[in-house]
């Protein structure tokens, strides 16, 4: 669920990406505007916010996603990938990065529409626990997981990342993957968030933590689509982002060893591109599913977001946490060279 949110940071800079202002206007009413009840990132709040934006129509995503409607930041390692061979490249490289061996159980926490839930059990016979709070996300998964037939192996669950420790087996799980979700956990929680991981881990096991953050120091993003004026009221309600050294500081002092940190804003820029192109082919169907007003924000929210990657605005991080064992081993190896190889 890693789509992309706007940051929050002051901008002197260009009032809008190349191509915004040939976009459609905002919309002049709250048409779209998300109206959510409760404490920011409580339980029934994060509820409401998730089913806002995923929840808007698996038929909707269809139309602009990859084949495995994978809503996240793809892989292009040659930069000649297909979108829906980048992304299948993605899922790999997250299953490497984590070591992923056969009969491993892997936590997706935030599983989405299934796509590395089905590719760990698939690809490397892992047996995988995913959890979401879309309803619309979790019937369409349990649904692609009976289809590509991983269902014995694949479970997916209506939960709360909070209640996770309550469907750790005995032990805790072998390997954890949370891609973009932790976008929506908001920094009071994020404490909360790594212990719960941390906890829910086998000694030996590795988290693989896949977020976007704000982008670079010299990068600034203008007044207009800053969270607080655009992406929280009409696109992602209540999302947050955090520097990549917040996160780094929240997963050390949750015990966490950090083994590996890559920035992928560049494969970001690209997916968006992508996922831009597929929505403007498909215009007349996304306006039916949006309304105009919507269908105007989400053009919008594609366009720009693809630019604000591209310059550095925002940050893709695939931050590789460890839970070294009893002897203080963290399993992995001396190089990276096996994540290239084969």
């Amino acid at each position: 669920m890693d789509a992309p949110t706007l940051p929050v940071t002051p901008d002197p800079g260009p009032a809008a990406a190349p191509g915004v202002n040939d976009l459609p206007a905002l919309p002049p009413t709250e048409a779209g505007n998300a109206s959510l009840e409760g404490p920011q990132h409580s339980r029934e709040r994060d509820q409401q916010a998730i089913s806002y934006h995923y929840d808007v129509s698996n038929d909707f995503y269809k139309l602009w996603l990859d084949r495995r409607m994978v809503y996240s930041c793809a892989y292009f390692p040659t930069g000649t990938e297909t979108l829906d061979g980048a992304q299948e490249a993605k899922l790999d490289l997250i299953c490497r990065k984590l070591r992923l061996q056969q009969s491993e159980y892997l936590l997706d926490i935030g599983s989405g529409w299934g796509g590395l839930a089905i590719h760990a059990a698939q690809r490397y016979g892992a047996r995988v626990l995913g959890v979401t709070l879309s309803e619309a996300q979790l019937h369409e998964a349990r649904a692609r997981a009976g289809a590509a037939g991983v269902a014995d192996r694949v479970t997916f669950e209506l939960r709360d990342y909070r209640d996770v420790l309550a469907h750790a087996p005995e032990g805790g799980f072998d390997k954890i993957a949370s891609v973009g979700m932790a976008e929506h956990v908001g920094r009071r929680n994020m404490p909360t968030y790594f212990r719960a991981a941390y906890t829910a881990l086998k000694p030996g096991g590795l988290m693989m933590n896949h977020a976007i953050s704000d982008g670079i120091p010299q990068a600034r993003v203008p007044l207009w689509l800053q969270s607080g004026n655009f992406a929280r009221k009409y696109v992602f309600p209540d999302g947050q982002l955090l520097p990549i050294w917040e996160t780094v500081k929240h997963a050390t002092e949750a015990q966490f060893e950090v083994r590996d940190i890559e920035n992928l804003r560049e494969h970001y820029a690209r997916t968006l591109t992508h996922w831009a192109a597929n929505l403007e082919t498909h215009h007349a169907e996304a306006r039916a599913a949006l309304g105009e007003q919507r269908h105007r924000l989400w053009r919008l929210y594609l366009g720009a977001t693809s630019h604000y990657f591209e310059k550095g605005h925002l940050g893709l991080y695939q931050t590789l946490l460890a839970k070294p064992d009893e002897q203080r081993r963290a399993h992995v190896p001396l190089s990276r060279a096996d994540l290239y190889e084969g």
